[in-house]
């Protein structure tokens, strides 16, 4: 069968089984950022925005998404013109491995669009489908809130996107030094 969805924006058709998941069409056809974890929907790596809902992907049937809006993490942003959410988690140091990270940012895009200023408890409700196995979340929360502040100032940040040196301030000890 054929599905049609409004991928990022852009109108495509994806051949699908009856039995595929979201998940496996969008893999399919490149779209790699979305992760496969647990496949039951409980981790919250593949967390995509349909019709700007977050949905865990891996269980969401292929053919529930015909004539859909779906937006992946491919959506957002560039290495060299991260979207603020990205540049929060870089810049707040919220992410270890990286395999959590690409739907820890789609809930938090969705969070942000129903909620544009979120209490820590609300950020730590809105987030709890997602699990990381690097972090102890703070720097995660951190980055909600800073990502929040960014988006209602419009700023499109100027994280160090190339590795560069950018100033940290240490939430633990309250350091202020240089970050490598």
């Amino acid at each position: 069968m054929e599905i049609r969805l409004t991928l990022n924006g852009e109108e495509i058709i994806l051949d699908a089984s009856r039995s595929d998941s979201l998940l496996d069409v969008l893999r399919r056809a490149g779209y790699t950022g979305t992760k496969r974890g647990c496949e039951t929907g409980d981790c919250g790596f593949c967390t995509v925005l349909v019709e700007g809902d977050a949905v865990k992907s891996c269980i969401r049937p292929a053919a529930r998404a015909d004539e859909s809006a779906v937006e992946t993490i491919e959506n957002l942003g560039t290495q060299a013109d991260l979207h603020p959410i990205q540049a929060a988690f870089v810049d707040n140091a919220a992410l270890q491995c990286g395999f959590c990270t690409p739907g820890m940012i789609m809930r938090t895009k969705a969070l942000l669009a129903e909620n544009p200023d979120p209490e820590k408890a609300e950020i730590r409700e809105a987030l709890s489908g997602n699990l990381c196995r690097c972090t102890g979340y703070e720097n995660i929360v951190s980055a909600v809130v800073d990502a929040a502040d960014r988006l209602a100032a419009g700023d499109r940040s100027d994280a160090a996107t190339d590795g560069g040196r950018q100033r940290k301030q240490c939430t633990a000890c309250d350091y202020e030094g240089v970050q490598e």
